[in-house]
Order: structure tokens, then sequence, then C-alpha cells
């Protein structure tokens, strides 16, 4: 494959655009391309952080595993959303393992880089600031819907949120598959196709494979408040 114009994508990161030509230049010697495969390893926990990452395609997962071997699911990253930036910071290994869930890109862009950029421009460390704040919110936002909603108002609540992301309209697609959904909605797979099902038995939804088909938004957010 190719190699990509490094410049013109991080000229086109909402993070990295309001940085002057000069500024995107010097990362571009510091930024080099991670390609891998449905599977693949990114980074173990406890490895070293030396930097940052950018998804160009592909997604991502963040996840811990237990002694047992279970898996928790903590973030599933798209395409233009960077991770590892809290981490590199502290200058601490890495807490969580980082997977492909599909073949993908990321854009590494090493640490050095990325504090020399803020010198140079403090609003850029503003806008790292920013965007980690509203990860931490999510964060925050997830450990409350874990302690107080039901496992019908979790699976509602993505839905809805997947299709408003999305705009979608009454076509919702996951992006992943199921048991990583229910992982990252603190769910067991059994009981997410559960409620999925209890869904489509109430006309609300459709499932077809990955494809749910949404039959009435107003009803199904009136479901997810009950």
């Amino acid at each position: 494959m190719n190699p990509i114009d490094i410049r013109t994508f991080l000229q086109h990161q909402p993070l990295f655009q309001q940085l002057s030509e000069a500024q995107r230049e010097a990362l571009v010697p510091s930024t080099r391309e991670l390609r891998g495969q449905k599977g693949q390893v990114i980074f173990q926990k406890g490895d070293p952080c030396d930097g940052m990452y950018l998804v160009v395609y592909g997604k991502v997962k963040l996840a811990l595993t237990a002694q047992n071997g279970s898996e928790k699911v903590m973030e599933i990253l798209h395409p233009g959303q960077s991770f590892a930036e809290a981490v590199m910071f502290l200058r601490r290994p890495c807490p969580v393992m980082a997977q492909f869930v599909e073949d993908g890109l990321l854009l590494h862009v090493s640490a050095e880089a990325i504090f020399a950029a803020i010198a140079a421009d403090p609003a850029f460390a503003q806008r790292m600031l920013a965007g980690l704040s509203l990860r931490l919110h999510s964060l925050v936002r997830d450990v409350e819907r874990y302690s107080v909603e039901s496992a019908v108002q979790r699976v509602v609540g993505y839905l809805l949120q997947v299709e408003n992301d999305a705009n979608s309209g009454a076509v919702v697609h996951l992006p992943v598959n199921k048991n990583l959904i229910a992982s990252r909605l603190n769910l067991t797979p059994e009981t997410f196709s559960r409620v999925l099902h209890q869904l489509a038995e109430g006309g609300l939804i459709e499932v077809r494979g990955r494809d749910i088909v949404l039959n009435d938004l107003d009803a199904l957010r009136d479901f997810g408040l009950a």
C-alpha cells in the first residue's frame, strides 16, 4: 500500500488544524504509520507509552482482561479519534490493551513532538485538554449508566446514540460485533441479545444481522425511559 499524506491528514484533524503550517510540519518527521489486521494488538497493558495515536481508518478497542480471561471493553475508537494522550502526559505504562477490531491504519505521533507543539502554541494544549475532558465526561457518564440504568435502557440508549451520531434515520448499522457492544455496555452477550429480541417482539425494532431497523424512534425513546 502507498503511504498516506501525513501533512494533509494532520491538517484536517480538528486537534491539529489550528496549528501553523510550520508547527504541523514539525510533527511530520515524528509521525509514523501503523497498519494492522483485525485482531492485531497495538499495545498491551503495562507497555510503555511514547506517544499518541490517531485512527485513520478501521476501528480500535481499548480493553481490560481479567485473570479468568474475560474481557471488558472500555472504548471503541473510530476514524478521526485519538487515544493514549492521557497516558503519554503521565509518562506511565499503558493501563489497558489496544487492539484492531478490523483492518486499519493509525498514525503514531511521538510524545516529544507533541510536547514541542504545546511549548510553541499554548492554545494547542487547551485543545488537547478539551478533548481529554470530553473523554472523561463520557467515561463518567458510562459509570453512571451502569450504576442506575437497566439493561433495556442501556441498549435503547446505545441504539439512539448511534442513530444520532450517524444521522442514519430508520436504520442503525452496528459498527462492531454484538459481543463487543455488549461488553462496552457492561452486559453479557446473552443479555444484549435478549434485549434486542424483546425490542423486536414489541415491534420497536427489526434485527437484520448488524443492521437494526428502528420502527418508531419516539416509541423507542419512551420505552427506554420506562
